[in-house]
């Protein structure tokens, strides 16, 4: 097997496909972003890149924060279309007939047909080039009680996420491990 050789490019897929909500309860926004992901742990920390000509790049910057929300096929879609629509001519909430929850710890407003929503607090904002990174603190994750297994463990395998690939939906497939499974000492049998 060869390889082909291509220019610098983004090129590291899949990503996932989330909705950003930003803004207040009263003037509110949906951006759709996959560029997006965890930075740390400890204190949690994740990104979003945003072009700062996007209607939304204002109303982060501002406010300083952020709801990223989850997406999943039956959002499809809604995601694709909150990422083509901008914001300053529609009203992404009403269009899409997506419905406002209020966030526990930003004026941003979640989502709330998204399985889950991560309530962020900039940081700090990084400009890239073409995109400014916002880099935030997570505050709060909200998820959805239906996919809170019988332990209390949320269940993200019945959420059916999609991410985005080259210019692409896709949904997940099955679970083939888990983390630590290459090494995972085999149980005895008694």
């Amino acid at each position: 097997m060869s390889k082909v050789t291509w220019k610098p490019g983004t090129f590291l897929y899949p990503l996932p496909a989330a909705m950003v909500s930003c803004g207040t309860m009263e003037k509110s926004n949906i951006i759709t972003v996959a560029w997006t992901g965890i930075l740390n742990t400890n204190p949690a920390t994740v990104y979003i890149s945003v072009r700062p000509t996007r209607y939304s790049y204002n109303l982060i910057k501002e406010s300083g924060e952020f709801v990223i929300n989850l997406t999943t096929k039956k959002l499809a879609k809604a995601t694709d279309w909150c990422g083509v629509k901008t914001g300053a001519k529609v009203d992404k909430f009403k269009e899409m007939k997506l419905h406002k929850e209020k966030a526990n710890f930003v004026d941003a407003p979640m989502i709330k047909e998204s399985p889950v929503s991560v309530e962020c607090k900039v940081r700090k904002i990084q400009k890239l080039g073409s995109h400014d990174m916002f880099i935030a603190d997570v505050l709060a994750i909200n998820a959805d009680d239906r996919y809170i297994n019988e332990k209390g463990a949320f269940d993200i395998s019945k959420c059916d996420l999609i991410s985005y690939v080259n210019g692409h939906y896709y949904t997940l497939g099955n679970k083939i491990g888990k983390f630590g499974f290459s090494v995972q000492k085999k149980k005895k049998k008694l």
